[in-house]
């Protein structure tokens, strides 16, 4: 029973004691005045009845009632009942507020005389009722009917009425525990006639809501409440605000009552008075409510979820993050939150609505929001019992709860929500109160005890989820109303506007005698009766179903999880049995398996088997079997440790062992202590406390009942066993039956369990926390909580001792030795820590404690003597074999720089070679070595799956090719344990992520770092592979001393202008022979780029390269050798000017060749020989470049054969400011200033460049703008759609608007008039200048309109870096996609922009070749004239030129544009160490893909084949050859590489030339070569650029492991084709099949192409037959030839030559696909398509050649009559050469005349074909033939070409040649 109100109180308005304006609260009377023992007067309650502060007011206001709530020290809630009245203000009253009336005169204009016609002011009075008990309705009625008496002039004495109040005594709850009504419904008066019926809960643990929670949700709204109740749970702080009181009580209320079963702990003041506003900025969670009045004050609160119930809104901070609820429990909880509260949304569609339902009273509604709460707490923490742990039973029980375990359970453990519901007090709280076994229950325990499988099996069905809802509200209904029919109240209340009626008088004072009297008399007759004991009916608390049964049901675990199982049994019984040669085969297999949980479960139970009396001693191999396996298992556990992996192997681990030597045994738990969970307080308190409970539970069981200790937490418990928490349960209820002496007793035994327990997990931890070898101190120091005394902690309960306990034992445990007193200090903290807690917690005696303390360090100390021995031991124990290391195949000239380090190769993020979901073997992780050579980076080992096989895996990449190199920690796949790795990523999209083995030091590692740093940034390019291999200098040869660097910059920019100054006017140069520069002299390396330098000199602007001061080139160059480089021989095929010895001019052509740059004065970066207009003059030339950046003024690069239109080549402009600034220094006259006449040059000069060309203009008008049909135009601008023929709309609608980001600039007229619409223009421009947007603002528009302005946005080349970053990452992501496939892959190519850029510059390169094409020429002019230019210009001659897509004319444009026109390769390819910075940028890779996405679309216009882009895309940054070296031809002479061929010719060396190799290998394979290639005449190529038309270059993702990348020719393992494999052994052939893997053979090596397949096949029977082979390309050319004879028309049939030339052009253009299959047809469809061109392949001898000797077949096998007739003959050279000795074959049956060097000599080094000889006649003796011979043995022969002269060795041999020849002839 309890007292209905504590204290009656009457507070009235008083002067503030400062004087301040405001007023306060005085307490006029309370009674009682004495304080109760058990409840005393709550302080401060003055300020709560008036919570916004006391003022006075101008008019009476209406009586107000809202219930404060106070808590006190002891967390016991005060509800104060407040009814607030208004009576005139008394004289001293309005005197202390006339300062007030004053001051908010000033305020609002207001007097007080004006407030009310008598100037009359009201003072607030309030009555008080304080009580324990929460009955708002009976408070409301009882202070009510108080003020009636007051205001009505009632004839009751008010004492009485306050008498009667503070002694009415109600029970406290439980009416179906009472027995009858009366007691549960308890009818009070208070002496007024009045009556009322108090009815009080069934059970007081459920919370009383009335109708606030669905008030809540009408006010909010569903998602606002679920965020605020989330918030609430999560203990964030939260706010409500409103304009009534009231309503802030009952959201307090509301929200407290959705928070059951947990109980809020924290700050909850659902009032909150304005004078302590400060109270929300505490940092605590706070639930509190505060007038809307102050919502300003609310607003600078960072942190606080503020809720508006007024205007219906939840407002969350930026910096506050609310955890949802975990899916499904989140969307199902929303849906039926909705049909609970809108019944009607379901009906709302119905075409025949039902009549509506009645709805639910609001009292209804609010019993069925809370059901849905109810129901989602019973789910979110169904089978929580299972998670308890009992530690202690008597004297009162103990209990933690298994936080990981619970989590695991879910698979939660990621889950924000949940983890911090766990960890806040609410749920401490939760599990003291509710964990206790026995106890009375409620509503919530059977819901989720009973009720959980039935809310699983309604989840789907809403109604029957509706219908348990409303059985659910109807319980809680009940609760709240037991007795519905007797609510029956009679109270008397004022009446209407009685406030307003003048009161008789002030509210009385009250006799406190008489009141006082009244109390006494109450408090003496309950003395006087019996204690009212509340009988409790406590039971057995149901545990419901343990989680796991709920798990297995819904999770479906896969199908193949018991073949799992199966293997990983199988490989523990084969490791017992001793078979270790099977276990071995299936480790990787269960390695794998281990991955899953179930597998783990089964690995610990399997391994329990086979322990006996808690010892198993292995040998050495099963014991290393035993630890993998456990290591496999505990590296993916947590530090929590949720599935209880760790804590099923922990007994284990101390288990396994092995002997050492006599004495010595090595445990298992010294090989697993590397992992993260043994470091965590919370795994070691949790295990401790399962351990006790399994303990304290066997202490009660009779001895036939327990069990073995080691079942699980969590585990279901067989059905004749009773859990922890029933023998706790039973023992609680026993507990007051219990003497004293036998309840001491149980007590010391329980004790004396946890104090055992204690000890032995001391000795645990110190077996897993100390290091096997102790000198490792630092790696433990840094294992996590180890060093941290904060540690956060399972338990719920601090710890008390532990700080000062822990550090005074810590100091005395004295050791001496400072090596492990670091680490055993460290251990010792921690357990002691650990110690401290659990036995604080667990009540364990402080003597004992204190025991517990002095015995950890000697623990620790004698775990560390005996760990000396295993580790001394254990070092002895030979090592495990490892597998030999496997040597790389070198290069001739590479050298091997650090021997092989071991290591293990790991997957990266590409499936195909780890046997991912692509299938195929897992070839990776592979173990081996990595080898350093001076010129790759080579790793070769074997598979670590044993099932793949024995395949050699290779990965390597050019050491010039790295781009990014970092240091990582991995796992190995033979050891759990991080090892420091390396991942090394190359620009040939190669990635090495290596672990190093145990055994290599991190010297060595760091030693293998230093070197690959060095070789890949070379001090000078000379330290460059392509320099050191086969190198001619002399090792010997004196280092440059350092001194001799040369002179300062600036005297050598002075000396360098004088030469140039020498050397510009001069016109002829003298003939010297050209000597390369001695090796002091050749400069240093060129500073970093630095844009636009500016020079001091008015002469010339040095470019950005500093050039050495020592080299005068004028002394050293000849023209001659100028003349045979790349761009003459191309500028004299294209006509452009030719260059005579005297350098005269041919006045004729438009054009010629200036030798104004021979010196390399004008520009460093250009060639010595330029195509300028014939009109310009030379020392011009001079001028004009100063307007370019890096002086690369416009020069001719190419002229179309058929327009005539040329195309222009410059750097861009340079930006006004540098120009202004140039200029300005060095103006020579006041007059004309240098700005203008370098512009007029620039003028002049484009005007020449106009004036030079024909002036080319159709009469179709398809050149000209208008022609266009305005349906391409799109209406974007004069540049809508460049496209005049060809494949229309290729571009798109409007090429010329996208480039230029559709704001053209169209030049403005002379005139100064706007720029016309550009369609009146009658044709063309002649010159179109395509520059950056940026750059062209500085250009003038010609006058005469002859050239016109197409400003486009370009990327720069650090765009292109980026890209290319993002690029490698996408193809080699270096660790696995978080989800694989090819979605992610595709969406990071796409991030990457690579593809976007490839179509700009398609795209740009197509308008140039349409601008060309249709006769007007163009001028690049973008960036510096290097990079972008030089792309677009290579791409356009390619596209326009035929001759540009064989393989000799590709060679010439790469050298011409990319070499002589001075893109930077060692810069963007950052070769040196002063690059390093500048990072690698792939220009030259970019123009290589580009040609691939062209040769993809055009398969059949390209001599060459895809692979020799990748080969070169691989070998411009392999630095193998030096062809990519340096960045311009002047530096190139400087090195002295250009003309080093001449004079001194080099004998069997290695290649230096890119192309050299090419050539040397064309000749051997036709790997280069495209058999598709037939050309259309004069086709100019316009391929479609749209990103969804270009591919993803297969160089970027093909990987071949078996032997690297396939670039280096040499290193290819033997010949491809498997029959060599049956003529080895000699035996009978085995079977051609073989499994081609895709990422580990070659694909085209393992499965050649047809005519590949038929060549190699000749080549094998030539050989077989003794007959030297033929070159493949002169039987390829006569196949060739043969086809097109046969397909000439003759009038029967249709010849192939017509059927492909029928075919449409865009068909041609798909034929990429007809060379992927190694079928017959290909064969001949690319064949006949060979006979749509005229001519046969280019550049090819035979080409010519059309006779009848080709028809015979060449398949011939007789030898006699191959080879006719042999012998040697001395043969004329060609004009001006000597004679020669050669071996002649006549062969009659092919109808020719063939030569070879010597006998032996397989290769064929001419042929004559004895079709085109016209006669065979005697020759005469001539100047240089051979001295010995007879006249009469010279004979010529004549053909319709030359005549060749012949001499035999006598006269004889020549008759006999002569006549043999001649009967040939008469044959044919």
């Amino acid at each position: 029973m309890a007292r209905l109100a504590d204290y009656f109180v009457l507070v009235a308005f008083g002067p503030h004691p400062r004087g301040s304006g405001e007023g306060q609260g005085q307490i006029l009377q309370r009674f009682p005045e004495k304080d109760w023992e058990d409840n005393p007067f709550p302080q401060g309650i003055e300020l709560f009845c008036q919570p916004s502060g006391w003022q006075l007011g101008p008019e009476r206001s209406p009586p107000t009632f809202f219930v404060a709530v106070l808590t006190d020290i002891n967390s016991e809630r005060h509800y104060c009942a407040c009814l607030t009245f208004w009576e005139p203000a008394e004289p001293t009253q309005e005197a202390a507020c006339t300062e007030d009336a004053a001051v908010r005169e000033e305020d609002a204009d207001v007097s007080p005389a004006t407030a009310s016609p008598t100037g009359q002011l009201f003072a607030p009075k309030t009555l008080v009722l304080v009580s324990r008990l929460d009955h708002t309705e009976v408070f409301r009625n009882s202070l009510g009917l108080i003020y009636t008496i007051h205001v009505e002039g009632l004839n009751v004495g008010l004492e009485n009425v306050v008498g009667n109040l503070l002694t009415c005594i109600i029970p406290l709850a439980g009416g179906s525990q009472l027995d009858s009504v009366e007691d549960g419904v308890r009818t009070i008066s208070l002496g007024a006639g009045d009556r009322q019926v108090i009815q009080t809960p069934l059970t007081d643990s459920l919370p009383i809501s009335r109708c606030s929670v669905a008030l809540l949700f009408r006010q909010l709204g569903i998602a606002n409440v679920l965020s605020l109740f989330c918030a609430a749970l999560t203990e964030h702080k939260v706010l409500f605000l409103s304009r009534s009181y009231q309503r802030l009580s009952d959201a307090c209320r509301g929200l407290l009552a959705l928070l059951f079963p947990l109980r809020y702990s924290f700050t909850y003041v659902p009032i909150l008075p304005a004078q302590l506003l400060e109270v929300l900025s505490t940092p605590t969670p706070f639930i509190i409510g505060v007038n809307a009045a102050f919502q300003a004050e609310t607003q600078e609160l960072l942190d606080v979820i503020v809720a508006d119930l007024d205007g219906g809104t939840v407002t969350v901070p930026e910096c506050v993050h609310i955890p949802a609820l975990p899916e499904p429990l989140h969307s199902q909880t929303h849906s039926i939150l909705s049909m609970v509260l809108d019944p009607e949304l379901e009906l709302a569609d119905l075409a025949f609505p039902p009549p509506t339902a009645s709805l639910s009273s609001l009292k209804m509604q609010d019993k069925e929001l809370r059901a849905v709460f109810l129901r989602l707490f019973a789910q979110l923490l169904q089978g929580y019992r299972w998670c308890l742990h009992m530690v202690r039973i008597h004297p009162e029980p103990v209990i933690r709860f298994h936080k990981a375990a619970f989590l695991g359970q879910r698979g939660l453990v990621e889950d924000d929500f949940l983890m911090k519901v766990l960890e806040g007090m609410a749920f401490a709280g939760f599990v003291s109160e509710r964990g206790v076994p026995y106890r009375p229950t409620d509503l919530f325990d059977e819901l989720v005890a009973h009720e959980v499988a039935r809310m699983r099996a309604d989840e789907n069905h809403p109604q029957r989820v509706l219908r348990h809802v409303k059985e659910l509200a109807e319980q809680l209904y009940k609760n709240e109303n037991p007795y519905p029919a007797v609510a029956m109240h009679k109270v008397q209340r004022p009446g209407e506007a009685s406030h307003l009626r003048r009161a008789p008088r002030p509210f009385p004072r009250l006799d406190e005698g008489t009141v006082q009297w009244i109390v006494d008399q109450a408090t003496a007759k309950m003395q006087g009766a019996p204690p009212a004991v509340k009988a409790e009916r406590r039971t057995t608390v149901p545990s419901g179903p343990p989680m796991t049964a709920i798990l297995e049901r819904s999770s479906g675990l896969h199908g193949n999880s018991a073949r799992r199982l199966e293997v990983v049994r199988n490989c523990i019984s084969y490791v017992f049995e001793g078979k270790m040669l099977e276990a071995k085969k299936l480790l990787p297999a269960v390695l794998r398996a281990l991955k899953g949980r179930a597998a783990r479960r089964c690995l610990a139970q399997e391994l329990h088997l086979h322990v006996q009396q808690n010892r198993a001693v292995l040998d050495h191999q099963q014991f290393d079997f035993v630890v993998r396996m456990m290591n496999c298992c505990l590296q993916d556990c947590t530090s929590l440790d949720e599935h209880g992996v760790a804590a099923a192997l922990l007994p284990l681990v101390t288990a396994f062992c092995r002997k050492l030597s006599p004495g010595v045994t090595q445990f298992a738990y010294s090989c697993v202590q590397e992992h993260v969970v043994w470091s965590t307080p919370q795994f070691w308190e949790a295990m401790f406390y399962g351990d006790v409970q399994t303990h304290i539970r066997a202490l009660y069981l009779e001895p036939a009942e327990d069990r073995d200790p080691t079942q699980q937490v969590g585990e279901a418990p067989a059905e004749d066993e009773r859990s922890a928490l029933d023998v706790a349960s039973e023992q609680r209820r026993l507990w007051p039956t219990l003497s004293r002496e036998k309840q001491q007793e149980l007590v010391q035994k329980e004790e004396s369990t946890v104090f055992s327990q204690a000890i032995h997990y001391a000795n645990r931890m110190s077996y897993l926390l100390l290091p096997l070898d102790t000198s490792k101190s630092r790696l433990l120091r840094e294992r996590a909580g180890l060093g941290d005394p904060e540690s956060a902690s399972n338990s719920l309960l601090t710890s008390s001792m532990a700080g000062s306990v822990a550090e005074s034992y810590d100091t005395e445990s004295g050791f001496e030795d400072a090596e492990t007193c670091d680490v055993a200090g460290a251990v010792v903290r921690f357990i002691n820590r650990f110690v401290d807690k659990v036995c604080t917690e667990s009540g364990v005696t402080s003597d004992h404690l204190k025991g517990l303390h002095v015995m950890v360090p000697d623990i620790v100390q004698m775990h560390i003597e005996t760990l000396e021995a295993v580790h001394r031991e254990s070092k002895r124990l030979p090592p495990i074999q490892k597998p030999k290391l496997l040597r790389p195949r070198l290069l001739p000239g590479e050298e091997c720089m650090l021997d092989g380090l071991r290591v293990y190769l790991l997957p990266d993020g590409r499936e195909e070679g780890s046997g991912g979901s692509a299938g195929g073997p897992a070839l990776l992780p592979a173990e081996g070595a990595v080898f350093l050579t001076t010129y790759r980076v080579i790793f070769t080992g074997m598979p670590t799956d044993p099932l793949v096989g024995e395949q050699v895996v290779v990965r390597s990449f050019p050491v010039a090719a790295l781009t990014k190199e970092k240091r990582i920690s991995v796992q190995t796949p033979v050891d759990p344990l991080l090892q420091d790795g390396l991942q090394l990523r190359s620009c040939t999209f190669q990635l090495l992520k290596m672990a190093f083995d145990e055994e290599v030091g991190s010297d060595s590692a760091e030693l293998f770092r230093k070197q690959l740093h060095k070789l890949r940034y070379p001090p000078d390019v000379r330290g460059t592979f392509a320099f050191t291999l086969g190198s001619v200098h002399t090792p010997g040869r004196p280092p440059r001393a350092t001194k001799d660097k040369g002179p300062s910059l600036r005297t050598l920019s002075r000396n360098l202008v004088k030469n140039a100054k020498k050397t510009i006017g001069r016109q002829y140069v003298t003939r010297k022979k050209y000597h390369p520069p001695s090796w002091e002299h050749r400069g240093q390396l060129p500073p970093e780029d630095e844009e636009d330098a500016i020079s001091v000199s008015e002469e010339l602007e040095p470019s950005t390269l500093t050039p050495s001061s020592a080299l005068k080139p004028s002394d050293r160059m000849t023209m001659s050798s100028l003349v045979e480089r790349a761009c003459c021989r191309d500028y004299q095929r294209l006509g452009l000017g030719t260059l005579s010895s005297s350098l005269s001019r041919a006045k004729s052509e438009p054009f010629r060749i200036s030798p104004v740059n021979r010196m390399y004065a004008i520009c460093r970066s250009y060639p010595g020989l330029l195509i300028v207009p014939q009109s310009v003059q030379d020392n011009a030339l001079q001028r004009v470049s100063r307007c370019y950046r890096q002086n690369r003024f416009p020069v001719v690069c190419w002229r179309s054969g058929r327009s005539k239109a040329v195309l222009l080549r410059s750097g861009g402009l340079h930006s006004k400011g540098v120009v202004g600034l140039f200029k300005a220094q060095n103006a020579p006259s006041p007059g004309q200033s240098q700005a203008d006449s370098s512009s007029l040059e620039q003028e002049k000069y484009l005007q020449a460049v106009v004036s030079s060309m024909p002036r080319y203009a159709d009469a179709s008008g398809r050149n000209t703008l208008s022609g266009f049909s305005s349906a391409h135009m799109g209406g974007h601008g004069k540049w809508g759609s460049v496209r005049a023929s060809g494949r229309s709309g290729v571009l798109g609608g409007d090429v010329g608007s996208r480039l230029a980001g559709r704001d053209m600039l169209a030049p403005p007229q002379a005139n100064g008039a706007p720029p016309d619409p550009g369609f009146l223009r009658p044709q063309r421009a002649a010159l179109y200048i395509i520059g950056d947007k940026a750059q062209l603002k500085g250009v003038r528009p010609d006058p005469l309109q002859q050239w016109e302005l197409v400003p486009i946005e370009v990327f720069e080349a650090r765009q292109v870096k980026t890209s290319f970053k993002k690029l490698l990452k996408a193809c080699v992501p270096g660790c696995p996609a978080a989800e694989p496939g090819p979605a992610s892959f595709l969406r990071s190519l796409e991030d990457s922009e690579w593809l976007t850029q490839i179509h700009k510059l398609l795209q740009v390169s197509v308008l140039v070749v349409e601008l060309l094409d249709s006769g007007s020429s163009v001028l690049v002019s973008l960036e510096d004239g290097w990079d972008i230019t030089t792309q677009v210009v290579s791409l356009v001659q390619l596209l326009s030129d035929p001759f540009y897509r064989t393989l000799e004319g590709f060679r010439l444009l790469v050298e011409k544009e990319w070499l002589s026109f001075g893109h930077r390769f060692s810069h963007r390819g950052a070769h040196t160490l002063a690059g390093q910075s500048s990072g690698f940028t792939p220009v030259f890779l970019q123009f290589l893909d580009c040609v691939h996405q062209v040769h993809l679309q055009f398969p059949m216009e390209f001599e060459f084949s895809p692979f020799y882009l990748k080969f070169l895309g691989y070998h411009h940054v392999s630095r193998r050859f030096r062809t990519f070296l340096l960045d311009s031809d002047y530096e190139r002479i400087e090195l002295g590489l250009l003309y080093e061929e001449k004079g001194e010719r080099r004998g069997q060396q290695a290649c230096r030339s890119v192309w050299e190799y090419v050539d040397r290998l064309s000749k051997r394979t036709p790997v280069f070569y495209n058999y598709m290639y037939a050309p259309e005449d004069a086709e100019v190529l316009r391929p479609y650029s749209n990103v969804s038309n270009l591919k993803v270059w297969d160089f970027y993702t093909e990987e071949t492991l078996a032997e690297g990348p396939l670039y280096d020719w040499e290193l290819a393992q033997g010949p491809p084709e498997p029959p060599e494999e049956e003529r080895l052994d000699g035996g009978a052939p085995q079977s051609r099949r073989r499994v081609v893997w895709p990422c580990y053979d070659s694909r085209p090596r393992a499965q050649p192409d047809a005519i590949s397949r038929l060549l190699e096949e000749l080549q094998r029977l030539e050989t077989e037959l003794g007959r030297p082979p033929e070159r493949w390309k002169d039987t390829w050319d006569r196949v060739k030839a043969a086809q097109r004879l046969e397909g000439r028309p003759d009038g029967r049939g249709t010849p192939s030559s017509l059927l492909v030339s029928s075919v449409p052009h865009h068909r041609r253009s798909l034929g990429v696909y007809l060379q992927e299959g190694p079928v017959g047809s290909t064969l001949s469809l690319s064949l006949d398509s060979d006979q749509s061109s005229g001519s046969a392949a280019s550049g090819s001898r035979q080409a010519a050649r059309r006779s009848t000797s080709t028809l015979y077949s060449q398949f011939q096998t007789a030898e006699s009559e191959n080879r006719s007739h042999e012998g040697t003959l001395y043969k004329k050279g060609a004009f001006m050469k000597p004679w020669k000795a050669r071996w002649f074959v006549l062969d009659k049956t092919k109808h020719q005349l063939r030569y070879y060097d010597h006998r032996v000599d397989t290769e064929c080094k001419g042929v004559i074909d004895l079709a085109e000889v016209e006669a065979v006649a005697p020759g005469t003796h001539t100047m240089g033939a051979p001295k010995t011979v007879d006249e009469k043995a010279f004979f010529d022969v004549k053909t319709t070409r030359r005549v060749y002269n012949f001499c035999a060795q006598d006269v004889a041999s020549a008759q006999q040649w002569v006549d043999q020849i001649q009967g040939c002839l008469s044959d044919a």
